[in-house]
């Protein structure tokens, strides 16, 4: 058995994000056929309302494919108090579906208080206490639900850079979903973190990034949004990120949780049949099936 028995998709690879304007949202039945069709037998939920909410609806829905729900990504803002609430309220709520649908996993995102994955934001002290006391609430309220709660630095978010991350590994036991394109946009070493703290990644979702392009986002000269409707997400392989570093540091660990195929898109109008998201997927797993036999072959 190889780690190719754990990798799922998500709709974010086929475009589909809750962000407001964002683009084009293809239809969920055509997104999850293709997912089918490219090899995948399980997925992360997507913005809330995407898939069905209603457990039932959701069960006959994935069981049309065959397939299983193994995280979902849900956004909270935690270091305002004034909106602290009605945040945890949105993850009670979240949890309670993603735990309905078989999921072990709640992916979150660390919100920024603005709209939007284009401004970076620095916490500070004050606001630092305020984001962990809150992630300690949200963490239980996960753990009710039998859920383990992976942090996933991000773009735009408040876990942003080397230093946000280092901190939080400092100050909080929470787990870590390593996003590996969102790492190296963030001047992150996907690997270095695999080797750093393997004990803390749960779940991963597996990007590869033109460099060019994040060196663009990087200065400011291109929003992130923009970026990612000009292709800086790529197919594995493609791009400048040692996908197959951080896939043998994990499993030399013993990491036993998910790799999400997760190749961000924004899309203005549904593909041509077989074309966009799916022809990427594609050539995505066809990678990770290369990397897989190159292991089996080493022992």
């Amino acid at each position: 058995m190889t780690f190719l028995d754990r990798i799922a998709g998500a709709p974010i690879t086929w475009g589909v994000d809750g962000s407001p304007g964002w683009g084009y949202l293809m239809d969920r039945d055509r997104v999850m056929r293709e997912m089918s069709d490219v090899g995948l037998s399980a997925t992360e939920l997507g913005p809330d309302g995407y898939l069905p909410t209603d457990s039932d609806e959701l069960t006959d829905f994935l069981s049309v494919y065959d397939f299983a729900i193994v995280g979902g990504f849900v956004p909270a803002l935690l270091y305002r108090l004034d909106r602290i609430d009605d945040e945890l309220a949105y993850v009670e709520r979240a949890t309670r579906q993603l735990a309905r649908a078989g999921s072990s996993t709640l992916v979150l995102g660390p919100s920024a208080h603005h709209d939007g994955y284009d401004t970076s934001v620095e916490m500070t002290d004050e606001e630092w206490v305020i984001f962990n006391q809150n992630l300690d609430r949200l963490q239980e309220i996960a753990a009710t639900q039998g859920l383990v709660t992976a942090l996933h630095q991000h773009w735009g978010m408040a876990i942003e850079r080397m230093h946000h991350l280092e901190r939080l590994l400092d100050t909080s036991d929470v787990a870590l979903c390593l996003d590996t394109g969102h790492a190296y946009l963030g001047g992150i070493d996907p690997v270095a973190i695999a080797k750093l703290a393997p004990d803390r990644v749960a779940h991963v979702h597996l990007k590869d990034v033109e460099p060019a392009a994040a060196d663009r986002v990087r200065s400011g000269e291109v929003p992130f949004r923009q970026a990612v409707m000009d292709g800086m997400f790529v197919p594995l392989g493609a791009g400048d990120v040692d996908i197959a570093g951080v896939i043998r540091t994990l499993e030399k660990s013993g990491f036993s949780g998910w790799y999400v195929l997760e190749q961000d898109a924004a899309l203005s109008a549904d593909p041509e049949p077989g074309a966009g998201p799916k022809a990427d997927a594609e050539v995505s797993v066809e990678f990770l099936r290369r990397l897989a036999s190159e292991q089996v072959m080493q022992g």
